[in-house]
């Protein structure tokens, strides 16, 4: 089940580029590691990936999305995030430590639970993750190439992706025909009503 609006709206999205998709992967760091120490306390709840997205058709990088979703109200400020990251991975970023909002790009045994999650389920360690936004506060480039964050995920590509961009690009593919999601039949609604984007 895809918990919010965001997921529902990605779903949407990569469905309509041609893309199978899967919700709320499990995935957490093995008990019994040879490469990290685990610890009961941090490690035995399951994360999720929000999204992935498969299409059979597609080569390389673009084969596979991996996708989390954050619908902050305020949007993400790589900026203001990684500051706060770079002064340890505890300090508090809102109201929770840092590494809790993106584990699988912060603790290495959670990257490591993560590659090995998406390998097991696409046959393939080569994907792009995804980062499905609000709205971006600053300068993508400073995410999207953040050395930490790549070397996290073996060097596959980081894009960030606003709900705008969806926006842009999906609301002029809304057709007449019933939509199969309650996403697509609101954008279906929007449309007839004659709203237009700026």
């Amino acid at each position: 089940m895809k918990e919010d609006i965001l997921e529902q709206l990605v779903d949407d999205y990569l469905q309509y580029k041609g893309y199978f998709t899967l919700h709320n992967v499990k995935f957490r760091p093995e008990k019994n590691s040879e490469h990290y120490e685990y610890n009961s306390q941090k490690d035995s709840v399951h994360s999720d990936i929000d999204v992935v997205g498969i299409n059979p058709t597609k080569e390389g990088f673009e084969r596979t999305y991996v996708v989390t979703c954050k619908s902050w109200q305020f949007g993400l400020s790589p900026s203001k995030f990684i500051a706060v990251l770079e002064k340890g991975d505890d300090n508090k970023y809102g109201s929770r430590p840092a590494w809790k909002y993106f584990r699988e790009l912060i603790v290495p045994k959670w990257s490591l639970a993560f590659n090995r999650k998406i390998e097991d389920l696409t046959g393939s360690a080569i994907f792009t993750y995804l980062l499905a936004v609000t709205k971006l506060n600053g300068q993508r480039d400073q995410w999207e190439n953040y050395p930490r964050f790549k070397n996290s995920l073996n060097g596959n590509p980081i894009r960030i992706l606003t709900v705008n961009e969806i926006l842009k690009d999906l609301y002029p593919k809304i057709r007449t025909a019933v939509a199969t999601s309650e996403i697509g039949r609101l954008l279906q609604i929007i449309k007839a009503s004659g709203w237009k984007l700026d």
